[in-house]
């Protein structure tokens, strides 16, 4: 209770921060820099050497792989139909693809299912989204937009990723029956544990309304997508068709359920799909997901 609790109080606090007009523009960046390169890699450390390897562990893994391909049919199919540009298909795939499976997922997952929930946490994100958004993100991106491909220089951006550099590391040490001391491993830990508040607090800061805007529609289109029929896309998959009943399982259809993701919308806007519309994923996606994030915990609790 105290975890989500501290949830809405920092994205609260970020939100009242947005009003401070000595706090400098770019905070969030310098506060997604500390979480990025200091706390995911230190879960990814802690988390990843202790899960004992099972091939079931394919269906956290497998989450992002399924919502980002499946997400890439349905709008680029809706966008030849109804004559969208590139550039709005684009945006919609980017955006409604992804789920915010880490700042949002993290902190959620390990207050309603604890330290077992964040090693299946973990395995949606780093193996799942992280890899799926450096990759097949990436290459969509360029697809729907008018910037030119470099295949070395996305290669380099996902080999010297700290994150993923850790999450390597961290399967080498599981592969070897290899863990750190026992006070390294509690350094790691309390690194990992300033996420929460740290992650909160930035997206915070990022929250923005766009009232105005003509985007209402495909906003609409997006989110039902994102919030609606991604987790149950993975939970008719799983638990109907697989027949599967599991903590495991309940844990992959919550981060199915996340929010947009802000890093693949930030990838998105850079590369000219929509940068407006982009940031109303984020900003209406991550309030409005609190409340069917309620919906699918009981769903997924009830299987």
């Amino acid at each position: 209770m105290y975890n989500i609790v501290l949830i809405f109080v920092c994205l609260l606090l970020g939100v009242l921060l947005q009003n401070v007009k000595r706090l400098p523009v770019n905070t969030y960046k310098r506060l997604n820099y500390i979480v990025i390169y200091f706390c995911l890699p230190s879960l990814a450390l802690f988390y990843i050497p202790k899960i004992e390897l099972d091939t079931k562990l394919l269906y956290p893994i497998a989450v992002t792989w399924i919502s980002f391909t499946v997400s890439w049919l349905f709008f680029s199919l809706l966008g030849k139909k109804y004559g969208w540009s590139r550039k709005l298909t684009g945006c919609l795939i980017m955006t409604a693809g992804f789920s915010n499976t880490s700042f949002l997922g993290f902190p959620i997952i390990q207050a309603l299912y604890g330290e077992e929930g964040m090693k299946m946490a973990i395995l949606v994100d780093q193996p799942g989204t992280f890899v799926v958004l450096s990759t097949l993100g990436i290459f969509v991106a360029t697809l729907y937009s008018k910037a030119s491909s470099n295949g070395v220089e996305i290669a380099k951006k996902i080999l010297f990723f700290p994150p993923f550099i850790a999450f390597l590391f961290a399967c080498f040490m599981n592969l070897f029956r290899f863990d750190f001391h026992q006070y390294i491993q509690i350094g790691l830990q309390k690194i990992g544990s300033v996420m929460t508040p740290l992650a909160m607090l930035s997206v915070g800061l990022q929250l923005h309304f766009d009232r105005r805007s003509k985007h209402f529609k495909f906003l609409g289109l997006g989110l039902v997508y994102k919030l609606i029929l991604t987790p149950a896309l993975i939970y008719l998959l799983y638990v109907v068709v697989l027949d599967q009943h599991s903590k495991m399982i309940q844990v992959s259809i919550m981060e199915a359920a996340m929010a947009p993701m802000i890093s693949s919308s930030i990838i998105a806007a850079s590369y000219g799909l929509k940068p407006r519309l982009s940031s109303m994923m984020i900003g209406f996606g991550i309030p409005l997901s609190f409340i069917t994030l309620v919906f699918w915990y009981f769903v997924a609790n009830s299987i």
